[in-house]
């Protein structure tokens, strides 16, 4: 029943989170993603939780699958913002 309940959540969040990106003009896209960089870190704390607390089987994959999105979200984010900053200097 929690497998469930987990993969109902999980289900949710993707769909939420998708239909509120592609809501968000272009032109904010990056600042966005330079603001969730703090929430990516919440959600890789989240998932080792998730990935480290003894589940086995598809539990423990889903785990370590958000342990990795997570770090690809969060790594994506700082290179694009470091990317966007990195386009606001003054060149010499």
């Amino acid at each position: 029943m929690e497998l469930v309940l987990a993969l109902t959540v999980f289900v949710l969040a993707t769909l939420l989170g998708f239909e509120i990106i592609t809501k968000v003009p272009p032109l904010l896209h990056t600042p966005l993603m330079s603001g969730s960089n703090a929430i990516s870190g919440i959600t890789i704390i989240g998932s080792l939780v998730a990935a480290g607390s003894g589940f086995r089987g598809l539990a423990a994959i889903l785990g370590m699958c958000a342990v990795i999105f997570a770090m690809i979200n969060v790594v994506g984010g700082y290179l694009v913002t470091h990317r966007m900053l990195k386009s606001f200097k003054k060149s010499k």
